[in-house]
């Protein structure tokens, strides 16, 4: 069976926005998470909330907005060139790991 949803610290550890998952969860609950599904987008705070495929996540890092699109959920933090295929940058630039 093929994932198509998983939590977003979960997530966003995966992607190698963040370089621990506590970390990751902490960030969501500080700053919070924007997250667009079918033309509706909330502000999320809740670590634990699933994420899927399709999704556009957006989160201020360091000193700039981060805009991506969810293209799978990943199975494991790998590699930083199998975290980008996690998601399609949409505001041109490609962050990598971050202590925010």
């Amino acid at each position: 069976m093929i994932e198509t949803e998983t939590r977003l610290d979960v997530w966003l550890w995966r992607a190698r926005f963040f370089k621990t998952r506590s970390i990751a969860a902490a960030f969501i609950v500080k700053r919070g998470v924007r997250v667009s599904r079918g033309g509706e987008t909330r502000k999320i705070s809740k670590p634990g909330t699933r994420i899927a495929i399709g999704d556009v996540a957006s989160f201020a890092l360091r000193s700039h907005i981060v805009t991506v699109r969810v293209v799978k959920p990943g199975t494991r933090r790998g590699p930083a060139a199998e975290a980008q295929t996690l998601y399609e940058t949409l505001d041109g630039d490609r962050p990598g790991d971050a202590d925010a």
